[in-house]
């Protein structure tokens, strides 16, 4: 099992100091903040080092900008000043040639965000255990900003979270300061649009959204996004780039959740779900493939919608949409572990007691994230039915559950052999699926990743 170590395209770019980008000839006043953005002497200020901030920051310092990143972490500041990174998408050696060249520095320090003539907020949004919107981080990052807020200041926050966030809670609370939205400093949203681990959209050439509390700041924070992106697309309010994020998610979590109960159906008819969907996709036009799995992982789809549900029920609409596709991607986790144990049954093994190795924990393939994803759950409820659960993940080092750590297993023969059933949860391009077939008594896949092996298929049960 041998996995392929790409370097980042990233590391061969070379570090732009001071080509005016095309949009100079809207500057108008000399020092002004446009100004200052287009010669790249503006000072740019990340708030959160994560999947967010961190490739954020690489690409503006790319571009020669002078880029602070603020975290509460020490160690995540540690990590980065030292010329690391522990984000999939961003090349440690990217970081450290950064680092060297003094344009990009870490820092839990607040006081020097008045020195920032830009600030982005790019903190976590999860939900808490109700599954209310939790924006406590956003809140200590704009606690942060006033007390050190000046004249000629750029804020944008690219958190997701509800319509109304951005001109109902950070603007009256960053006004505070005496200083006014608009006119004395400018605030815009422009949602993050990161897919860890896609090669070909990036945060470089994903086109974005950017809406500002008034005209004029919008049109700062799309002047700023424009010296690293192509494609900016200016909304009339922040309101509405609020809920363009909301609804990409909320797009692909419904339809997750119909082709899921689609799987539920094609089981109870008899049918190979995937060949159904592969079959459909060849329509030209009018459908659009989605495909099942073991639930909804990552930080945006399994969390957008519920911001958006939360904020109309505030307005007494409930959507229904929404809400039943959220029932039915989260049911998927226990809905695995019950196909399980019907396959289990086939061999007369009951659940509790038997060996059960899980391959990939990862939320989704070639990606070490874990955030909100299914395979802990489903981890947790084989071990609540007595089952002795081992997993391999060559991205995923040790995870915990049940507040327990646990260590990802060499895979070997031996282990294969062992398990009363391999089940794959993530489809990890670095696996090799015949081989797994081969030296495993039954196969449960949930990711349709065994589609091209020939031999042995009748241990593989799918989705």
């Amino acid at each position: 099992m041998k996995q392929a170590t790409k370097k980042s395209s990233a590391a061969k770019r070379t570090i732009t100091r001071s080509r005016p980008a095309k949009n100079s000839g809207r500057n108008k006043k000399p020092g002004s903040l446009i100004d200052k953005i287009i010669r790249r002497e503006a000072n740019i200020g990340i708030v959160g080092l994560g999947y967010v901030g961190l490739p954020l920051a690489v690409e503006f310092a790319q571009k020669g900008f002078k880029v602070t990143g603020f975290d509460i972490s020490k160690a995540k500041i540690a990590l980065i000043n030292s010329g690391k990174s522990d984000i999939d998408d961003v090349s440690p050696d990217d970081v450290k040639t950064l680092v060297k060249a003094g344009l990009l520095t870490a820092t839990d320090d607040p006081q020097l965000i008045g020195q920032m003539d830009t600030i982005s907020i790019c903190v976590p949004t999860p939900l808490s255990k109700t599954k209310d919107p939790d924006i406590s981080y956003i809140l200590a990052a704009v606690d942060w900003i006033k007390a050190h807020i000046h004249k000629e200041m750029l804020i944008v926050l690219e958190s997701t979270t509800y319509p109304g966030t951005t001109d109902e809670i950070i603007q009256p609370r960053l006004e505070q300061s005496g200083l006014k939205a608009g006119r004395d400093f400018y605030l815009a949203y422009s949602p993050e649009r990161i897919d860890p681990g896609n090669k070909t959209f990036t945060t470089l050439n994903t086109p974005r959204i950017v809406g500002g509390v008034t005209p004029r700041c919008a049109k700062i924070a799309s002047i700023f996004y424009e010296q690293i992106i192509s494609g900016i697309h200016m909304v009339s309010s922040t309101r509405a780039a609020e809920m363009v994020k909301l609804l990409e998610n909320t797009f692909r979590s419904v339809n997750i959740g119909l082709v899921n109960e689609v799987a539920l159906m094609c089981d109870r008819l008899g049918l190979n779900v995937w060949e159904i969907i592969d079959s459909a996709a060849t329509k030209p036009f009018g459908f659009m493939p989605f495909y099942p799995g073991p639930g909804l992982g990552g930080h945006c789809i399994p969390i957008d919608p519920h911001y958006l549900s939360w904020k109309l029920k505030s307005l007494n609409y409930y959507a229904r949409f929404i809400e039943l596709a959220g029932d039915v991607n989260s049911s998927m986790p226990g809905y695995v572990v019950q196909r399980i144990s019907r396959l289990l049954n086939t061999f007369s093994k009951s659940l509790k007691g038997s060996n059960i190795l899980i391959l990939g924990v990862a939320y989704k393939k070639d990606i070490k994230d874990v955030r909100e994803s299914p395979a802990l759950d489903v981890i947790k409820l084989l071990e609540d039915a007595g089952a002795k659960v081992s997993y391999n993940d060559p991205y995923v080092p040790e995870i915990t559950w049940n507040e327990t750590t646990h260590k990802s297993r060499k895979l070997s023969a031996a282990l294969a052999k062992k398990a009363d059933c391999s089940v794959i949860l993530t489809d990890h391009s670095s696996y090799d699926y015949q081989w797994l077939v081969d030296h495993s008594r039954a196969v449960f896949d949930t990711r349709n990743a065994t589609s091209k092996v020939r031999k042995n298929r009748s241990r593989i049960s799918l989705l």
